[in-house]
């Protein structure tokens, strides 16, 4: 039987010919226990493609040194198509797996369950795939799926000459920016940029991959709410462009589309995408002032409710991409719920991670601000406490998982803590505010680095030092800028600033590209004051409570909303004298005075319509 499949290998059809032999190995496995039997082939076969495959821990390297071995990484992640045709086909192949059987340590990372390995390798996308020596040194980076000749081209390559290739290149050295944040020159370069790398015809941004970039939709839509124009046309265009990866038959947002158009999506779904897309597309019903910009947002809802909540109302991390491992899913993804529930269910990463609930729970309380949705909200409340019960660390932050091998890991503590502050401003409860000082606080006594939060606390006598991750100061900046508006606590301004001397730096600025989009968010934000809406009345009131709903529904989303029953004190910012007041009103602050008292919603929504503009 191997020698048939050797003959159809040299005839070069590639990939469709292994799937046609793994579909065929599977139903000949069926036949097999049928019939209870089995041949000595089929047997040797399964023995000759299995490759042992090790956790990622600094033992690997000691190990590899003892062995005088080599050690190959493979970064996946459990929902990706490609990762799954690696499998089936060059770690199948017996030269790739005699190679690493003899002269490699394999080890395999699940970039979900490992943020800090995820966050050093992203931008080689999943797979990704990388050779050390016994040291640690980096030998060679690769991106995506690698056919199994290259494969054991590569892999025979670094064991003759164990000496880094020309995918590994010196680190680029960096050096902070300015303590005052961008300089105007940079400013105004990467906005240049970011509007030069526009797809007019299309929408959206680059010309491989097109998906919804959340920072690059909310700084058009907040530019676009300002008076731009331009921007305001881009953030439209791309939203209803994007409108193409939500699953018609049961919500939620497909990753991206390749081929450079809206046309050709990777079906998998992951928990940042369906978050902060939830988030965006609630934004744009609020600053776009159009409702219809809230069916997404529910589809998106709907999905996560349906497939990703688990029954300890915590939320799952992602669903594959693929029904059948290895096998494009298109034909499945074009059926109705119906037809595909007679076919089967993806594959659900049910990890319960805090990272992933603490951005579902911003996610939800956006669209609870913009429409209303009270079960939205009870569910964001419910997984927010579930990981506090589960998922805590002493100190104010968070593990990722039940157990870490590593860790901890700045995003978790992070997600957690922009879900407290988002629940606070959508609830006006104190103990939210609280608990958001508390992660940030531990995010200061152990991510904090010469400038910017490194992504992990390092680890003992491993050949990595963490780095500072963009994305992940992009969303510190911004939280801890608006965390020192609620509080008053310069300690978080400091915080913010500290963070963009990292992103503000030359280096980080000019590996961007058309990325730059969050980081002129945070010099925007760090700029200037939120929207500053204050209710004054009781929690129990009715008409306070009216006032309250308006403000959220109408406020921008870099905002400070509270509410100012004096039945609990003061508020944590006291810095504006309220009158006492018989019935209960809202107030509209900035540049240092507030508007006059307004006690119907209707004049709350005129007035934040006034202020988006």
């Amino acid at each position: 039987m191997g020698a048939v499949w050797d003959c159809i290998r040299a005839t070069g059809l590639g990939a469709d010919v292994f799937a046609m032999k793994t579909l065929f190995l599977r139903l000949l496995g069926v036949l097999l226990i049928f019939l209870n039997t089995a041949p000595a082939w089929a047997v040797e076969e399964k023995k000759a493609d299995q490759i042992d495959w090790q956790p990622w821990s600094d033992a690997v390297f000691a190990r590899a040194k003892a062995e005088k071995k080599l050690v190959l990484l493979d970064v996946v992640a459990v929902w990706c198509h490609w990762c799954h045709v690696m499998d089936e086909i060059p770690y199948r192949d017996p030269a790739v797996v005699k190679l690493i059987r003899e002269h490699y340590i394999a080890v395999r990372v699940d970039q979900d369950a490992r943020p800090d390995i995820s966050n050093r390798y992203e931008d080689y996308g999943w797979p990704a795939t990388v050779v050390f020596d016994a040291n640690g040194k980096e030998l060679a980076k690769r991106q995506g799926y690698i056919p199994p000749k290259p494969m054991a081209g590569m892999l025979q390559a670094f064991v003759d000459d164990p000496t880094p290739g020309p995918s590994v290149q010196p680190e680029v050295v960096v050096e902070a920016g300015a303590t005052g944040g961008l300089m105007d020159a940079q400013r105004k370069e990467m906005r240049e940029k970011f509007l030069g790398a526009y797809d007019a015809k299309l929408g959206g941004w680059g010309d491989v991959h097109k998906y919804l970039n959340w920072d690059a939709l909310e700084y058009c839509l907040t530019e676009g709410a300002a008076g731009d124009a331009q921007m305001k046309g881009m953030a439209q265009q791309t939203l209803t462009a994007g409108l193409r990866l939500i699953d018609p038959a049961w919500g939620g947002v497909y990753q991206y589309s390749t081929d450079g158009d809206w046309e050709h999506p990777h079906f998998e779904k992951i928990m940042p995408f369906q978050a902060e897309n939830l988030r965006v597309f609630a934004t744009a019903a609020t600053l776009l002032g159009d409702p219809k910009w809230l069916e997404p947002a529910r589809k998106i809802y709907g999905y996560l409710h349906d497939f990703l909540l688990s029954p300890e109302g915590a939320f799952y991390v992602s669903q594959d991409a693929d029904l059948v491992e290895g096998e494009h899913s298109a034909e499945y993804f074009a059926l109705d719920d119906v037809g595909r529930r007679a076919r089967g269910v993806p594959r659900v990463d049910k990890h319960l991670y805090a990272r992933e609930n603490g951005l579902a729970v911003t996610g939800l309380a956006a669209l609870y601000a913009a429409s209303g949705d009270e079960t939205a909200l009870a569910e964001a409340r419910r997984a927010a406490m579930w990981v506090i019960a589960y998922r805590s660390i002493e100190g104010g932050g968070f593990r990722h998982d039940e157990k870490d091998v590593a860790g901890p890991y700045l995003a978790d503590t992070l997600a957690m803590g922009r879900a407290f502050l988002a629940l606070y401003t959508v609830t006006a409860e104190r103990e939210w505010l609280a608990r958001a000082e508390g992660a940030a606080q531990f995010i200061g006594a152990r991510f904090r680095g010469p400038f910017g939060y490194a992504t992990a606390v390092a680890a003992s006598g491993s050949p990595f030092a963490p780095k500072p991750e963009v994305d992940e100061n992009i969303a510190l900046a911004r939280w801890a800028n608006l965390l020192w508006h609620e509080t008053g606590n310069e300690k978080w301004k400091a915080a913010a600033e500290h963070a963009m001397q990292f992103l503000a730096a030359p280096a980080v600025v000019e590996g961007q590209g058309y990325g730059t989009s969050g980081i002129l968010l945070v010099d925007r934000e760090l700029r200037t004051d939120p929207a500053h809406i204050t209710v004054v009345g009781q929690k129990d009131d009715a008409a306070a409570r009216a006032l309250f709903v308006a403000a959220l529904r109408g406020a921008p989303p870099y905002s400070r909303i509270e509410w100012f029953d004096d039945r609990e004190g003061p508020l944590r910012h006291d810095d504006v004298p309220y009158p006492n007041l018989v019935d209960a009103a809202a107030f509209v602050c900035a540049g240092g005075t507030c508007s006059t008292p307004m006690k119907s919603p209707e004049k709350v929504e005129e007035r934040l319509a006034r202020l988006r503009r």
